[in-house]
């Protein structure tokens, strides 16, 4: 390139290597976008353009200027790590940079930081290129992360936890060598984002006490560096203090949990008041920003206060009688202590719903594993109730709006302000599948008729997996509570899979009075069977059940299952003869099923036992009624 001039625009070699770079990088999106082709040949497609990438690489390595050449290295990967299937392009990318400066190794990304530190500490980061380098590692632990997500996404494997740990390491060790220099601000917001994705996930699969550190640290980096203390990113530091609140009430440490979330409103109050006095006017971006930090503070106050305000000494003597919610329904709110709290600490039905979600979220449980409450103190039992019922009545009285709030997603950002009005549709499905937790089932019955009318006017098809969710918990009700409630089921001749719950007074609800025929599964276990078969059948895998619920489901279809196929086995006839006598078949239909859901929902990997037992029976009966 030299040879030709300048290495810029007009250089032969340089608008060749420019053309060519522009020409794969389209394809790859392209290629990243489509999704119509089959699954061996997009893997065929995504390798032919990976591979002329990296040929583009070697040839012009050397026939350009070593400080150019690693540039675009950096550039192209940034590019890169906006396509998702291209993970492994982008490890090689950043990789090839490193390998500039530092001896990489593939098996020990920590250590390659103590590398990074010896090679840049005697110039310091001021050097550009170890600015360069600390952004390259960076983007290579969160590819790391990325590629074993995509192999292991629940991170049900040791290897893969200790993994992410690995990164999360590695990443905290880049931004304290970046926090002295404030030039670097950008290094340690990165990280920040990098260590929380990451942290997020890895709260939902139960390591809230293994990430806090990281989280604290991330929350006192933002604090620590002057640039990130500005207004325009108090709503992400806001959402750093809320995870790190997040984290104690999951280690069941709520005392710290409040604690720090009184911290965080001290560090937003400080900020808002030097806003004041160096600003004589605040527009609106800003109020909204201070109102949006405020609450999510104040709803992770809440969470704790709104049951310690209510706890007694043990040695209290307790009033005999308890009010009864349904005597104050109908009188104006606040009706309750609880609804006094909410009132005075929160402006807005949006945010006092919110406040709710967030009081009675619990980690622990599972939707499809409703239990009562775990605490055996009368005033706790109440304040959950109580949480329920002012729930209920803010989500009958509001409009339903099509905005989400993403509550404990790993995008846990509160979108709802204070003095908002209406409920967003994704808090109103959580509180539904929070009432069928807690066994709030009066509260279920009336809110799920009320969410799925909403569900089911939208237009937009991400809407349709709450609906499917709620639907297949609605047909778990009776089998689950069989002496409570009776569902009426409707089959269509198109999908098998439609059910219709009657909602109303408790005369309405009537017990079931066709008692089962020897060996045969009832019409409630075949409709759930068949509903959650056409869930994964039919749906698009982006707007399948959440796969917590459908495993839950496949567990509770086999376990029953199981019980019917032990009849057959304890009956001393050959499966053939017991399926004809008894019109047992249904069970190896049931069976089939399972087999089926797990296979399409590529949910294999998280029960690896119940899989086993499935294919074996299922081979088992085959066999045997051929060889009968």
């Amino acid at each position: 390139a030299s040879f030709f001039g300048a290495v810029e625009q007009g250089n032969p070699v340089v608008d060749s290597f420019e053309a060519e770079l522009r020409n794969v990088l389209g394809l790859l999106r392209r290629l990243g976008g489509a999704g119509e082709a089959k699954p061996q040949q997009q893997h065929d497609l995504h390798r032919r353009g990976v591979n002329t990438l990296f040929n583009i690489w070697i040839k012009y390595k050397p026939r350009l200027p070593e400080w150019y050449y690693n540039e675009k290295l950096l550039k192209v990967g940034d590019s890169l790590a906006q396509i998702k299937e291209y993970k492994l392009a982008l490890l090689q990318c950043y990789g090839r940079y490193l390998q500039q400066f530092i001896s990489v190794n593939p098996d020990d990304i920590i250590d390659d930081v103590h590398r990074f530190k010896s090679t840049f500490f005697p110039n310091g980061v001021r050097d550009k290129n170890a600015a360069l380098t600390i952004h390259a590692l960076q983007e290579r632990n969160a590819c790391i992360y990325q590629m074993v997500c995509s192999s292991d996404r629940n991170l049900q494997n040791q290897e893969s936890l200790q993994t992410c740990f690995k990164v999360l390491s590695s990443l905290q060790l880049t931004m304290q060598v970046a926090l002295p220099q404030e030039n670097l601000c950008w290094l340690i917001y990165n990280g920040t984002l990098h260590i929380y994705t990451i942290c997020r996930h890895l709260m939902i699969v139960g390591q809230s006490a293994k990430v806090l550190e990281y989280l604290l640290w991330a929350s006192i980096c933002m604090e620590s560096s002057i640039p990130l203390l500005s207004v325009h990113y108090l709503t992400w530091r806001a959402t750093l203090y809320t995870a790190v609140s997040q984290c104690y009430f999951d280690c069941q440490d709520s005392i710290h949990g409040e604690m720090f979330a009184r911290r965080g409103l001290i560090k937003i109050d400080e900020l808002k008041q030097l806003e004041n006095t160096s600003s004589s006017r605040e527009n609106s971006e800003t109020k909204k920003i201070f109102r949006e930090a405020t609450l999510k503070m104040s709803v992770m106050i809440f969470k704790r206060a709104v049951y310690e305000s209510r706890r007694k000494p043990k040695s209290y003597l307790r009033p005999k009688l308890r009010v009864n919610l349904k005597d104050i329904q109908t009188l104006p709110w606040p009706r309750t202590a609880t609804e006094r709290l909410l009132t005075e600490m929160f402006d807005g039905v949006a945010a006092q719903f919110l406040a709710i979600l967030e009081a009675l979220s619990d980690s622990s449980r599972r939707v499809l594993h409703p239990a009562p409450p775990a605490s055996d103190e009368i005033e706790i039992c109440d304040v959950i109730s109580e949480l329920f019922f002012a729930g209920l009545e803010i989500l009958s009285g509001n409009s339903i709006k099509k905005q989400k709030i993403l509550l404990r997603s790993p995008d846990n950002i509160f979108v709802t302000t204070a003095g908002e009005k209406g409920v967003s549709g994704e808090a109103a499905v959580k509180f539904v599948k929070l009432a069928f937790s807690y066994e709030e089932l009066d509260v279920f019955d009336s809110a799920v008729e009320f969410v799925v009318n909403f569900l089911q006017a939208q237009d937009d098809p991400t809407w349709k997996r709450a609906e499917i969710e709620l639907k297949l918990i609605t047909l778990m009700q009776p089998l689950l509570f069989p002496r409570k409630f009776k569902h009426d089921f409707s089959t269509s001749e198109n999908n098998t899979n439609e059910a219709r719950a009657p909602h109303g007074s408790e005369k309405n609800q009537t017990f079931r009075k066709d008692p089962l025929k020897h060996g045969e599964p009832s019409h409630d276990l075949v409709v759930l069977a068949t509903t959650a078969f056409s869930c994964v059948s039919i749906s698009k895998e982006n707007i399948q059940p959440d796969k917590e619920i459908l495993v839950d489901v496949i567990i509770f279809l086999w376990q029953k299952c199981k019980m019917g196929l032990q009849q057959m086995q304890m009956s001393g006839s050959d499966y053939l003869t017991y399926i004809h006598e008894y019109k047992a078949y249904q069970w190896v239909h049931i069976l089939w099923i399972i087999n089926e859901i797990i296979q399409k929902s590529n949910t294999a990997d998280i029960n690896v036992v119940m899989l086993a037992e499935v294919t074996l029976c299922l081979t088992a009966i085959l066999e045997n009624v051929a060889d009968s």
